[in-house]
């Protein structure tokens, strides 16, 4: 039921615009607000906080459809997601859940994700934003990076240095409202894909939060920014299986109508080659997803499994976006043709909520411990 609602809105609503919310660059507001009026803002929000109370593989299912569609909005629509009403859902106080979860989830409000700095990327942990006590308020110093949402938000998760431990131990999690005095939004990027979903700095300049804005518990932020990450993850296998399975379809329909050598190219054994490893790919990769989206609902751990499912769907993704326009020969240099952007889109799958290489270490420890 959830990806034949979440189809038919994508292809609808979605579908039609995103070639031109892609050239313009146009942040999709309009899209977001029917989102929401389908809960698709809030997904694994309890329905008692305005969320649709989704399970996690409900969640991965919608993900692909959004992205099939456009990569773009479905970025907007997982951070909110997992990155944002998430958190505070797991982490926060009844008064927090109350305040914020109901405009995360009815699209009032819009959620982004503050943890990458100009010094700290792969290495999280060894962010230099500071937070002090000042009375009954904390007081924020520093800038992040990569902030997708930056420009739209209103709510944001900020994560800060409060102790002296290095590492994740001396880190906190803020609730921090645009509202709140100390806080801009800095340099706008201009990027290679996904590009009607925003991406900027945001800058922290003795920015004054309310002590009941610390979510969870002074020196947990770290805890909080990793398990964050790991559902995180899944919503971008989401995205990179979307992407690549819209690069498949694109290519099968081409491959049946381009004529060459008087007879369909996808007669040719070479083309047939191509379409026969995208689907096998994309079937593993959504394998790998589902598990780690079970492995989730059980409630076990699932860091290794979400880091497998990403680094393999992100990795199909730009493996089947170049294959898709190669396929479509020169017609897929073109912007005239989905693939183009496809190829484009995929590229930020194998780097965003840790890169390929940072995958792969995850994975690897994760192995290493079970069998020490």
């Amino acid at each position: 039921m959830v990806q034949s609602m979440v189809r038919e809105f994508a292809s609808r609503e979605i579908l039609p615009a995103a070639a031109q919310l892609d050239h313009s660059g146009t942040f999709p507001q309009e899209i977001l607000k029917k989102a929401a009026g389908l809960g698709l803002m809030g997904m694994l929000v309890p329905e008692s906080y305005g969320g649709t109370g989704m399970d996690a593989i409900s969640y991965v299912v919608a993900q692909e459809e959004l992205a099939r569609a456009s990569a773009g909005v479905q970025t907007i629509i997982t951070v909110n997601n997992s990155l944002v009403a998430d958190p505070i859902a797991r982490y926060g106080t009844e008064a927090q859940k109350r305040n914020y979860l109901p405009g995360l989830c009815n699209g009032i409000r819009l959620g982004c994700y503050c943890l990458t700095e100009p010094s700290s990327g792969s290495d999280a942990m060894s962010l230099s934003t500071s937070a002090r006590r000042s009375g009954d308020e904390w007081v924020l110093r520093g800038t992040k990076v990569f902030v997708t949402n930056g420009v739209e938000a209103d709510v944001c998760i900020v994560y800060a240095r409060t102790g002296p431990d290095a590492g994740a131990r001396g880190i906190s999690a803020f609730i921090v409202e645009k509202s709140f005095p100390g806080i801009a939004v800095g340099k706008v990027e201009k990027k290679l894909g996904i590009k009607c979903s925003s991406t900027s700095e945001i800058l922290l300049d003795d920015c004054r939060v309310p002590e009941d804005n610390l979510l969870g518990e002074p020196g947990i932020g770290g805890k909080i920014a990793l398990s964050t990450l790991d559902g995180g993850r899944l919503g971008i296998a989401g995205q990179a299986i979307g992407i690549a399975r819209a690069a498949l379809e694109d290519s099968v329909a081409y491959a049946t109508e381009r004529l060459q050598f008087g007879r369909p190219i996808g007669e040719f054994q070479a083309i047939q080659w191509m379409l026969a490893d995208m689907a096998t790919r994309i079937e593993a990769a959504r394998l790998l997803m589902y598990r780690a989206a079970y492995v989730r609902q059980q409630g076990q751990r699932f860091t290794k499994e979400a880091s497998m499912a990403k680094l393999f769907a992100s990795e199909t993704a730009m493996w089947t976006t170049h294959k898709a326009v190669q396929i479509h020969g020169g017609y897929g240099y073109l912007q005239d043709y989905a693939v183009e952007r496809y190829f484009r889109d995929a590229k930020i799958t194998e780097i965003y909520e840790g890169t390929s290489e940072i995958q792969r270490l995850v994975i690897a420890r994760n192995i290493l411990k079970t069998r020490q």
